[in-house]
């Protein structure tokens, strides 16, 4: 298709020869196969100026669509070995993203606007899971557990601190800070360590450390459920500090004072399905790292 077009569009075989620096035998040898090929003919060769039959002429108009499509089929291959082209599929879970998090993905999606970008919500051990299974392509999710860190990779996004949440007429509402040790003849409503094992093992780490062992009296699988049940009046919560979107006016958010009181966000991804595009997009959230 080459060859005939630089034939139509140079009127002659020995100037597409030049064009294309092959023989001029090879040219005429390529435009008789293509007619043969096609059963059609291409080129009046009846002139010593040679032309298009009618049917080259039409011909002509889509071959050079079906290379202008190839070209860009090339460009489009190339841009997506240089990680500038495809799609990516990111988890994560609301309350654990921070500040920076919607700043990183507008500015990805400015920088690369080839590449379609999906958000997915989940818990971080279904972050987890479908990492392994190659469902999403980068999770914001809590540290990984042992057992995944040789199949997963992982780099720190931001430390969040932990707050206590109890409803605003609470005795210790007005403090402006607070021990874990204070909290031990407390209720506590938590996370439940089926989605949340990251939060659930620090907070009680944290009573351990402070000599007790917490009044867990509720568990919810997400922070907006943990939340609810803090402002039903079941007890009282361990959360970090960017659950505090999810909260309401009738709640109140105590920093925790300990210096232990804090969880990681991470930022992770599956080293046997990693791609250009992963590559790409880390390069950039590494500028947002809190």
């Amino acid at each position: 298709m080459h060859y005939f077009k630089a034939v139509a569009e140079s009127g002659g075989f020995g100037k597409a020869a030049r064009l294309l620096n092959v023989s001029q035998s090879a040219v005429s040898e390529q435009v008789r196969d293509l007619e043969a090929e096609i059963a059609v003919p291409l080129i009046d060769r009846s002139n010593r100026n040679i032309r298009l039959t009618p049917h080259g002429e039409v011909f002509l108009t889509r071959v050079k669509e079906v290379l202008q499509l190839a070209d860009g089929a090339v460009t489009a291959a190339r841009r997506s070995f240089r990680g500038e082209e495809g799609s990516l599929s990111i988890g994560f879970f609301v309350g654990g993203i921070g500040s920076s998090f919607p700043k990183l993905i507008h500015a990805f999606r400015q920088k690369y606007k080839d590449i379609a970008v999906s958000l997915v919500e989940m818990t971080p051990v279904a972050q987890h899971d479908a990492l392994v299974a190659g469902s999403i392509d980068i999770a914001f999710t809590r540290a990984l557990p042992g057992t995944l860190k040789a199949e997963l990779r992982s780099e720190i996004f931001y430390t969040e601190r932990l707050s206590l949440v109890l409803p605003k007429g609470h005795p210790l509402a007005e403090r402006a800070s607070i021990s874990v040790q204070e909290l031990r003849a407390e209720r506590f409503v938590i996370n439940d360590r089926k989605n949340s094992p990251a939060v659930f093992d620090k907070i009680i780490a944290l009573c351990d450390e402070a000599g007790f062992s917490p009044n867990i009296i509720a568990t919810a699988s997400v922070s907006s459920g943990v939340i609810a049940l803090v402002e039903s009046g079941e007890g009282i919560a361990l959360l970090p500090k960017g659950s505090q979107l999810l909260g309401s006016s009738e709640l109140v958010f105590v920093p925790v004072q300990d210096a232990a009181a804090s969880v990681d966000l991470v930022v992770a991804w599956s080293a046997k399905h990693e791609r250009k595009i992963h590559q790409s997009f880390l390069s950039l959230a590494r500028q947002f790292r809190m």
